[in-house]
């Protein structure tokens, strides 16, 4: 008799990067993700979560309550809110704290313009190594690293525990995401397992700069550059995603 190997199980955190104001962004992505969840094989796990800074208005203070009430899946950071002024620094830092070891196996940044396509993930990240993992889109030297882009990178979780650790991170926190977060990871010789995905994310077809622009393709990980509610129903459509409908509307066309 023989027998099929089982494959790992595997548990991601994937951390969306907003502002606590997006009300209607947020809930695009949230029907986006929860709609792939009953794609994901037993036994595997993708938390999305929605991350920004202190809410500073009453507006966001009740807006943002009645979201945690209903949905419970976001995550406030004790900071003041910012692009590139250590927001990703304190996102990476406060996660082992928040959930402790043997939660997750990868964490992924995103940001609320990149749909990831959750079954690819999983299979993406059941083949990978579970330690010294960096995987993303590389983007060559235009700066003074190769870096994974902002659209959306994964740490394994051993990397999340020494970013929080670090004194060296601490210290060098401003400046472009992703640009910073490859250097902490070259300045401490970590994310040794480096992993470019490239062309399975990619920036979405009509985007004028053609950089990491194409069309889409079956085997996609993450489409990014979803700036308006027009580009994610056309990323949507063609992911098939409403196809499952099981009592459409008569007036729905």
């Amino acid at each position: 008799m023989s027998f099929v190997p089982l494959l790992p199980n595997v548990r991601v955190l994937l951390g969306v990067i907003t502002i606590p104001n997006a009300y209607e962004r947020r809930s695009i992505v949230r029907n986006a993700y929860l709609l792939q969840q009953s794609n994901i094989n037993e036994g595997n796990t993708v938390d999305v979560r929605f991350v920004f800074c202190n809410l500073s208005t009453e507006e966001e203070r009740v807006l943002v309550a009645m979201e945690i009430m209903v949905f419970n899946d976001i995550i406030i950071l004790n900071c003041t809110e910012n692009m590139n002024e250590g927001k990703m620094y304190t996102y990476f830092s406060s996660l082992p704290s928040m959930f402790g070891r043997g939660k997750y196996d990868y964490v992924v940044k995103t940001d609320d313009d990149t749909y990831f396509r959750l079954d690819n993930l999983i299979q993406t990240l059941i083949k990978a190594p579970k330690e010294e993992v960096y995987l993303g889109l590389l983007v060559p030297h235009v700066e003074t690293v190769e870096f994974m882009s902002g659209m959306g990178y994964i740490l394994s979780w051993d990397m999340v525990e020494w970013i929080s650790r670090s004194e060296m991170v601490r210290n060098h926190t401003a400046g472009p995401e992703d640009v910073v977060t490859a250097k902490w990871l070259e300045a401490g010789g970590r994310g040794k397992n480096k992993i470019d995905v490239k062309p399975r994310m990619y920036d979405f077809p009509e985007e004028p700069f053609e950089w990491f622009r194409h069309d889409f393709i079956p085997d996609t990980l993450a489409v990014h550059k979803l700036k308006d509610a027009t580009r994610w129903a056309k990323t949507l459509r063609y992911f098939n995603v409403t196809n499952g409908l099981v009592k459409p509307s008569k007036f729905l066309l």
